[in-house]
């Protein structure tokens, strides 16, 4: 049912949009053309999605039909928005025109061409950026940094830097040397601490076996920690049985180990410098809408309300309906799970914009609320589109700072 929607929606838009190709020619070999371009586009999508895909994913040929679906449907789509939009307005004015009989002609066929070029000049921009964002956007690794300041940071972590990554989505990957171009990145870096905040895969464990040996050259002075994240239980594919499934995530957890992270179950570790410490929380997936398995009040048993406390959480819902008004204080919650929507806008200090933003408060980097920070991380890897506009793949670089927070 939900392919036959989609099918609709799609012919719709597409005969609507082929309008403002129709103001410059009317070649029947044009049409046919266009229409054979369409039929092939969800043609692709449908063998795709009949054909065996690795780990039952999203990757491969799945995924840039999927793209390529984007491109040429978002494109058309504001093709079709505009040209509608010339429609409401030209036909009530035609229809006052005959109704009163008026000399004035609201035709304007000149009008017309010149939104019909403004609409394909439009449409090419999205068109354009979907393709760039599969082949070069999706490996366009930054580095971001931030520096935070808190007045009760422990003396001896002034100037502490941690490295976060998040959503490597390993399933998704089939490019190595950009791989360890990222993972090099994060080498670079060479912080004190290390942490990921979910999704190390797609659906299941197995996803990760070409890329566990790349992953294990991570490494810092305090080590690498890790939680899970919505995608890392399985729960998004047809498993054999309930046995199977437990099994894939036992494994899971096995590969953190076996990379040397850290992986934390609802638990606490303490961080140690000169005989000062900070708490490092991890708790498991809890989300809005997702798997809600994380238990705040579990991992930080044994945590004094004192205590300088770092919290990773895969889901930033999670901060905003729990942590950041939670009566122990959480200095900094690391999270992920957004990817940016993998398609935004973000302009340093001018704009920062993604659909995402509409179901997600906080959505992509640092957010405060009384003095209690998150750092929302736009994820590493990328999921279904396999490409990003915009919204760049992401290493962040957060430096703890002892003091107030400068004006």
């Amino acid at each position: 049912m939900r392919w036959i929607i989609l099918i609709l929606l799609y012919l719709l838009v597409d005969i609507y949009a082929y309008q403002a190709f129709r103001i410059f020619t009317r070649n029947g070999w044009f049409g046919i053309a266009y229409f054979a371009v369409s039929a092939l586009v969800i043609a692709n999508l449908f063998y795709q999605f009949n054909q065996p895909a690795p780990y039952d994913g999203l990757g491969g040929g799945r995924g840039y039909a999927i793209g390529i679906f984007l491109a040429f449907f978002v494109s058309k789509l504001l093709v079709a928005i505009l040209m509608l939009g010339e429609d409401v307005v030209r036909v009530p004015l035609a229809g006052i025109q005959k109704l009163f009989g008026s000399s004035k002609n609201f035709s304007l066929p000149s009008r017309r061409k010149f939104l019909g070029t403004l609409a394909l000049g439009i449409a090419a921009i999205p068109f354009a950026g979907f393709l760039y964002g599969m082949f070069r956007g999706r490996y366009n690794f930054r580095v971001l940094n931030y520096t935070l300041y808190f007045e009760d940071l422990p003396d001896a972590f002034d100037g502490y830097r941690i490295t976060q990554i998040s959503d490597i989505h390993s399933g998704s990957f089939d490019h190595e040397e950009k791989i360890r171009y990222g993972v090099d990145l994060i080498k670079e870096q060479d912080t004190d601490l290390i942490v990921f905040t979910g999704d190390l895969v797609n659906n299941i464990a197995d996803e990760m076996e070409n890329w566990k040996g790349l992953f294990s050259e991570i490494s810092a002075k305090d080590g690498v920690y890790s939680i899970l994240g919505n995608h890392d239980y399985g729960d998004y594919h047809q498993w054999s049985s309930d046995q199977a499934k437990a099994e894939n995530l036992q494994k899971l957890k096995d590969t953190h180990g076996q990379m040397g992270w850290n992986l934390l179950l609802n638990e606490h570790r303490y961080l140690e410098k000169n005989g000062q410490r900070i708490a490092l929380v991890g708790v498991e997936n809890w989300g809005a809408g997702f798997k809600q398995v994380g238990d705040l009040a579990k991992a930080e048993q044994g945590v004094a309300a004192n205590d300088f406390k770092i919290l990773l959480s895969h889901d930033p819902s999670h901060w905003n309906e729990q942590v950041k008004n939670h009566n122990n204080k959480y200095h900094l919650t690391m999270s992920g799970h957004t990817h940016g929507m993998q398609f935004g806008i973000e302009i340093p200090g001018w704009i920062k914009w993604s659909p995402v933003k509409y179901r997600y408060k906080q959505w992509a980097g640092i957010y405060e609320h009384n003095g209690r920070y998150i750092n929302v991380n736009r994820g590493f890897g990328f999921l279904a589109y396999p490409g990003r506009v915009g919204i760049w793949p992401e290493v962040s670089v957060i430096e703890l700072k002892k003091g107030p927070k400068p004006a």
